[in-house]
């Protein structure tokens, strides 16, 4: 098991190293909201780049207001543009929890959650989906459960009520050494950085696999030169 928190725009002046050295292993950055690149986390660069230079594992989520598919394509293309050229060693969440989606019930949901999936994967990502218990248990349909990382809401509880696995649990809001006040933290329980980059997701290249060298051929000889015989093994150039 591991130890992160979940930060944005409502987090500023925070000590990355501290953050380190208290024992969090990642930290999961709000890269935006809603379907315009200028809706990035007015953060989202200064966090970055914190937990970049003090050794954190880094993971982000896009906060959703999209009611229908062609929303949340481009609700995905915005996230796209905003993490270009960096890299992530967890996933990239979906963040859907706005009451009025979870009116419009479990199949348009689901397929606004799968449009926005299916467009980051094109793109190269590791997605997930960042939900609370309620929205698992009625909102979200069995193949989104068992398709993408899930990350799952449900505050001071021993264990969230769902019964599909999770890989992130949001479990409390808390203060936390390095932040100003109140912090999300979370526990993860997949080891997603050595995932990611085995798979290439997120920014990584898959590391090519090294041609083995050809063992060379060798030759027992014997023969007599004047009278002499000479005996040995000849390799192959």
């Amino acid at each position: 098991m591991t130890r992160g928190i979940d930060i944005s725009a409502y987090q500023t002046g925070v000590n990355y190293n501290m953050l380190k050295a208290s024992g969090v292993d990642f930290a999961i950055l709000r890269a935006g909201y809603g379907k315009v690149v200028s809706q990035k986390d007015r953060m989202f660069e200064t966090h970055y780049k914190g937990c970049k230079d003090a050794s954190l594992n880094v993971g982000a989520y896009w906060y959703s207001y999209a009611y229908d598919e062609n929303a949340a394509v481009a609700e995905a293309k915005a996230c796209i543009e905003i993490l270009k050229g960096k890299k992530f060693e967890y996933p990239i969440y979906y963040d859907v929890e706005e009451n009025g989606q979870y009116k419009l019930g479990k199949q348009k949901v689901s397929a606004i959650i799968k449009a926005f999936c299916t467009e980051m994967e094109k793109a190269g990502y590791w997605v997930g989906v960042y939900t609370n218990s309620s929205w698992y248990n009625n909102v979200i349909s069995e193949d989104i459960k068992t398709r993408y990382a899930i990350w799952i809401a449900h505050w001071d509880v021993s264990k969230p009520s769902i019964a599909g696995p999770y890989g992130l649990w949001h479990y409390k809001v808390a203060p936390q050494a390095g932040i100003n006040g109140d912090c999300d933290l979370d526990y993860g329980y997949v080891d997603y950085p050595t995932e990611i980059k085995k798979a290439g997701k997120n920014g990584y290249s898959v590391e090519p696999t090294p041609t083995p060298t050809p063992a060379k051929k060798t030759l027992q000889v014997s023969l007599t030169v004047n009278g002499v015989q000479y005996e040995g093994t000849l390799t192959e150039k």
